[in-house]
């Protein structure tokens, strides 16, 4: 009895304990729901689709972009007209080279026409170019002459009748023959000098006196296609004269057997190798003319002399590094 007592007191605890559980599981304000359990099978699916609508959007998105018209590119913007480059004439090398030496050559002048005009220093100045004029000063020509100076160009403007002869043609042979110097000689009287110390110089050149003539008459060209003539300017033949000299105005040149000099101009357009009155010889380097500068165009002068001083600078700096 005891026994049966003790047992039904043991379901009654039990039976009271589960009715309290039951209560406590439905106060007001906690859930009574529990979380559901990880089903990885489920996660797996749900993340497979995301992925796609993803993926779907993208391509949506892709196929809009292309659909879209295609807007053309915007132009480069041109640089302003004030910062365009210049267009510049494309030179040869050689010939800036001769440009910039001529600005920097030493040019030794003697002119002896200050009170009809200095032809000669006024061409110079024309071309921008340095030189030492000593006017009519035979002592101070000298002087330079056999200074320790290199002179690429010696200009002899002797017109005015007087004489740069003797000594002075010695010093310049040797400046031309040993040192590559150009030469310029402008003179009236070879005849009276020609057999004198001049003779060196004009026989290594190739020349010798024809004879005198007393007025200035029309000069023709006797090889046009010479540089000497053509650059930098077309110089015009001295048809045209006005004789300001009235004797002794110049003499005739002509070429020695053999000579390699090169008859420029003279007064008959059919004689290539006498009647001259400008040769060229040492390469382009030395000319001589034998008619006087002002009975002639001061303009057409100065072109043709310009072309003197170009080409025998050039020619000069040809054979001197």
């Amino acid at each position: 009895m005891s026994h049966t007592n003790h047992s039904i007191k043991r379901w009654g605890i039990s039976l009271i304990m589960l009715v309290a559980m039951a209560l406590a599981c439905n106060v007001p304000g906690e859930s009574t729901q529990q979380p559901p359990a990880f089903d990885p099978t489920k996660a797996a699916l749900e993340l497979q689709a995301t992925e796609m609508s993803l993926q779907l959007t993208q391509h949506a998105v892709d196929n809009a972009s292309q659909n879209q018209p295609t807007e053309a590119p915007l132009p480069t913007q041109e640089p302003a007209a004030e910062n365009a480059p210049i267009p510049t004439e494309v030179v040869p090398t050689a010939t800036l080279d001769i440009n910039e030496r001529m600005k920097s050559a030493k040019i030794l002048v003697y002119e002896d026409t200050p009170y009809i005009g200095l032809w000669v220093k006024d061409t110079l100045d024309g071309m921008g170019l340095k030189y030492t004029h000593v006017g009519d000063a035979l002592g101070t020509f000298m002087e330079n002459l056999n200074s320790g100076i290199q002179w690429d160009l010696v200009i002899v403007a002797a017109e005015a009748h007087e004489e740069v002869s003797g000594e002075f043609f010695d010093v310049l042979t040797r400046r031309v023959v040993q040192e590559n110097t150009a030469l310029i000689v402008e003179l009236w009287y070879l005849d009276q000098i020609s057999e004198g110390r001049i003779k060196p110089l004009t026989t290594q050149c190739g020349i010798k006196l024809q004879k005198s003539y007393n007025l200035a008459d029309s000069i023709y060209w006797l090889d046009s296609g010479n540089p000497i003539l053509n650059e930098p300017n077309n110089a015009i033949p001295l048809i045209h004269y006005s004789r300001y000299w009235e004797w002794q105005a110049g003499d005739y040149l002509r070429l020695v057997p053999g000579s390699d000099a090169t008859l420029l101009a003279g007064m008959y357009q059919d004689r290539n190798s006498d009647y001259g009155v400008v040769a060229s010889c040492f390469e382009g380097r030395v000319i001589f003319q034998t008619f006087c500068n002002h009975d002639y165009d001061q303009t057409d002068i100065q072109v043709l002399w310009e072309n003197y001083i170009y080409n025998t600078l050039k020619n000069r700096f040809a054979v001197t590094p």
